[in-house]
């Protein structure tokens, strides 16, 4: 169980969204979070790879002939 306080104008958005819709507010905060650490995930997958020695770096016109553009 997680605990977080929200600004109130964050709050009343979360309220009013889950009564037009007749929805838990817990559904929407878990749905936003869900989405978020998605985003994150992924963006820190590219920083790692980004900064990488490993990496292999391909032209453009590589990548095009790779995907039959």
């Amino acid at each position: 169980m997680i605990s977080v306080r929200l600004p109130k104008d964050m709050e009343n958005r979360i309220n009013n969204l889950a009564k037009s819709t007749q929805r838990p507010k817990s559904f929407f905060i878990k749905e936003a979070l869900a989405n978020y650490l998605e985003d994150m995930e992924d963006y820190y997958d590219v920083l790692q790879r980004k900064n990488s020695k490993s990496r292999e770096i391909i032209s453009l016109e590589e990548l095009k002939s790779a995907i039959d553009v």
